[in-house]
């Protein structure tokens, strides 16, 4: 994936409510400034005080949908990081509310070459990567099944990056 030079010194919000993955989360991301909140109200009092180039948001337990809104009214471009809401329709929901990337919790070992790629599509001025769903479609549709993509037509066609096979 992208070089992981461009995570060096920039200021990445971690928001999950298991202090394990908040703390794996911030060493595999080490050459960056991370702040962690394990709630909604942190998180959003953080968000407010400070600016991050990256947002890596959970789902559940922390309003992470609500989160996803307030970061894209701050243009911070955020990662939706989950276990417990990966099916179709939060997949779907994450990237509606503007999301860069949906990435399982599986993946937290290559957290570091998904921000990248946010980074690095932004900095291109590339409205949303594409990179991250060509390496987990085949997870989605394990996990989704097969057709997973054919039941979110709608979607699909209004996220044509969907529609590659990188």
């Amino acid at each position: 994936m992208d070089d992981q030079k461009i995570l060096e010194n920039k200021k990445i919000l971690i928001v999950d409510d298991e202090k394990d993955v908040m703390e794996t989360l911030t060493d595999l991301l080490d050459t960056c400034h991370c702040d962690v909140a394990s709630d909604f109200k942190t998180a959003l009092q953080l968000l407010n005080a400070n600016d991050y180039d990256l947002a890596i948001l959970d789902i559940m337990g922390v309003n992470g949908y609500e989160l996803l809104e307030k970061t894209k009214e701050k243009n911070v471009p955020a990662l939706m990081f989950t276990a417990h809401a990966l099916n179709p329709g939060a997949f779907e929901k994450s990237m509606e509310g503007g999301a860069k990337a949906y990435i399982p919790k599986e993946e937290m070992a290559n957290i570091a070459d998904y921000a990248a790629e946010i980074l690095t599509a932004q900095k291109k001025g590339v409205q949303r990567p594409v990179k991250w769903f060509g390496k987990l479609k085949s997870f989605f549709e394990k996990q989704f099944g097969k057709d997973w993509m054919d039941r979110y037509k709608e979607a699909r066609e209004k996220y044509s990056w969907m529609d590659f096979d990188e």
